[in-house]
C-alpha cells in the first residue's frame, strides 16, 4: 500500500498542476467569440480536474463525497441535455461531442463514488480513492469506461501533438488536459477493480 500512496501523491500534484491551464483559459479567453459551449466545457474540465485531485489525494478533499455526488449528478444531467440539444448542429460548430464527453466523465465520476465499497467507511465522508476498501461494484461499467477513457486520451494526445491546424484559442491546452484526464480516469478505474 505505501507504493500506491506515493503514486497517489504524485498524481495529486499532476492534477493540481492541471488546474493552472484550466483557470488560465477561463480567465484569459474571449468566450463571446468562442461561445458558451466552450466556456461550459472549460468550467467542466476544471471541476473534473479538482475532483481528480480530491480522489487521488491520500488525505481526501474539503468536499464530502455526498457533495461530489450532487455536483456530478447535476453536471452529468446538464451536459446530457446539452448533448441532446446539440445533436443536430452540423460540423465543427457543434459542441455535441464535447458535451457528450463531459456528460460521460461526470457520470463515470459519479459511478466511482457510488460504486465504492461503503461498509467500513475507511475514508470517512471524504472522497478519496486511495483509502477505498475493495473493488468497485458493477466492474463491467468500470472496464467499459476504462476502454473509453484510454481511447479518448490517446486520440486527444495525438491531436495535441499533431497540432491540427486549429485556429481555436486554447485547443492544445484542452487536448493535453483531456488526455491527462482520460489517463487518470483509466488509472483510477483499473486500480479500483
Amino acid at each position: 500500500m505505501p507504493g500506491f500512496v506515493a503514486v497517489s501523491w504524485v498524481l495529486t500534484a499532476v492534477f493540481l498542476g492541471l488546474t493552472l491551464p484550466c483557470v488560465r483559459r477561463l480567465v484569459r479567453l474571449d468566450y463571446v467569440e468562442l461561445g458558451q459551449a466552450t466556456r461550459n466545457g472549460d468550467v467542466a474540465e476544471l471541476l473534473l480536474v479538482l475532483a481528480m485531485v480530491a480522489m487521488f489525494s491520500p488525505i481526501g478533499g474539503p468536499i464530502p463525497a455526498a457533495g461530489w455526488e450532487a455536483v456530478f449528478l447535476l453536471a452529468g444531467a446538464w451536459f446530457l441535455v446539452a448533448w441532446w440539444r446539440g445533436r443536430r448542429t452540423p460540423g465543427e460548430a457543434s459542441p455535441h461531442g464535447q458535451c457528450g464527453h463531459h456528460a460521460a466523465s461526470a457520470v463515470v465520476m459519479l459511478y466511482m463514488i457510488v460504486a465504492m465499497p461503503h461498509g467500513e467507511m475507511t475514508h470517512g465522508p471524504w472522497l478519496t480513492m486511495s483509502a477505498h476498501g475493495g473493488p468497485l461494484a458493477w466492474p463491467v461499467i468500470a472496464i467499459a469506461a476504462t476502454a473509453y477513457f484510454v481511447a479518448d486520451a490517446t486520440r486527444s494526445a495525438v491531436l495535441a501533438v499533431r497540432g491540427r491546424s486549429r485556429a481555436e484559442v486554447g485547443f492544445a491546452s484542452r487536448a493535453v488536459c483531456r488526455s491527462a484526464m482520460g489517463l487518470g480516469m483509466g488509472y483510477l478505474l483499473v486500480v479500483a477493480l
